[in-house]
């Protein structure tokens, strides 16, 4: 009978030890998000700055509930120094382990329509030295929530980058002369994301030229290049669903970064004083790899 208890007393002390090591785990299963911020450039050259003020960060847990990084500090960046695949780093901040598909960013731009109408927490400056504030059409108080899968690795670590793009994300609402802030955030992974680099050839001098990177089969001709009125009475930007975009610059060439691996078809556009004037065509399947530089050149004769 001692025998048979003492093995009892055995067995309920390592099941004892066994609960007590999983609710450790449980409670330690955590890992770290690395976060930085990139941006697409602008379409209007005039634009020599965007400033915008994050004022706090939030993830989505699986409950459908919105947790705040506590150790978040409030930064002030001009996007606009954050193009061509420059990042700013934002934190790294210990959350859960798990899957999650989007983070939310808290803004300084007030509610347009309410409140004092001046901002000195995100504006735009141009090259003629004016400036104007940012506002919001809604969700001051909810934030704007950048999309795209990653995972937080228990005990590890994911790098993860927020592309801002302000082409998208400001437009100028003609009917009252202010801009307004819409944000377009999207999250990629750094070791999954690759990028297109490339040069275009016979160009016309006395033009300037855009490309845009749409997701395979996304381009529409019929409605991407329509500005239309929305009920907040300001006007959407061109291009509205290209993933992300850019000004071709020297030696006519463009870069397109932070793109997740898969078949993009690229539009080229042609400007005259910023002024848009058309689709020249585009190039499709182009297959970009994570973290490879897919080389594209691009003949506008042959489009």
């Amino acid at each position: 009978m001692k025998l048979k208890g003492i093995i009892l007393l055995s067995f309920f002390a390592i099941f004892l030890a066994f609960t007590a090591c999983e609710e450790d785990n449980a409670t330690t299963d955590k890992g770290t998000l690395s976060l930085a911020l990139t941006d697409a450039p602008i379409d209007n050259e005039s634009v020599d700055s965007v400033n915008i003020t994050i004022t706090g960060l939030q993830y989505h847990k699986q409950n459908n509930s919105w947790e705040s990084f506590d150790t978040y500090e409030t930064t002030k960046v001009n996007l606009l120094e954050l193009t061509d695949g420059m990042t700013k780093m934002l934190g790294s901040f210990e959350m859960e382990a798990g899957q999650y598909n989007q983070l939310r960013f808290m803004l300084d731009a007030p509610t347009y329509g309410e409140g004092a109408q001046s901002n000195p927490g995100s504006y735009i400056t141009f090259d003629d030295g004016t400036q104007e504030d940012l506002f919001v059409p809604s969700g001051a108080q909810t934030g704007y929530k950048a999309t795209g899968s990653f995972s937080v690795p228990s005990n590890g670590e994911v790098q993860l980058t927020a592309d801002f793009d302000v082409r998208k994300s400001v437009v100028n609402a003609k009917n009252s002369g202010m801009y307004i802030l819409k944000p377009t955030i999207r999250l990629v992974v750094d070791n999954e994301a690759g990028k297109i680099t490339g040069k275009l050839a016979n160009i016309d001098t006395t033009k300037d030229y855009n490309v845009y990177a749409y997701e395979d089969g996304t381009y529409d001709a019929s409605t991407e290049t329509e500005v239309a009125d929305t009920v907040e009475e300001y006007e959407e930007n061109l291009f509205p669903n290209a993933v992300t975009s850019d000004m071709v610059g020297e030696e006519n060439g463009y870069q397109l970064h932070w793109l997740a691996p898969m078949k993009y078809d690229l539009v080229v556009a042609e400007y005259i004083d910023g002024q848009f004037q058309s689709v020249i065509g585009k190039v499709e399947d182009v297959t970009v790899e994570s973290d490879k530089t897919t080389t594209q050149e691009i003949d506008l004769s042959s489009l």
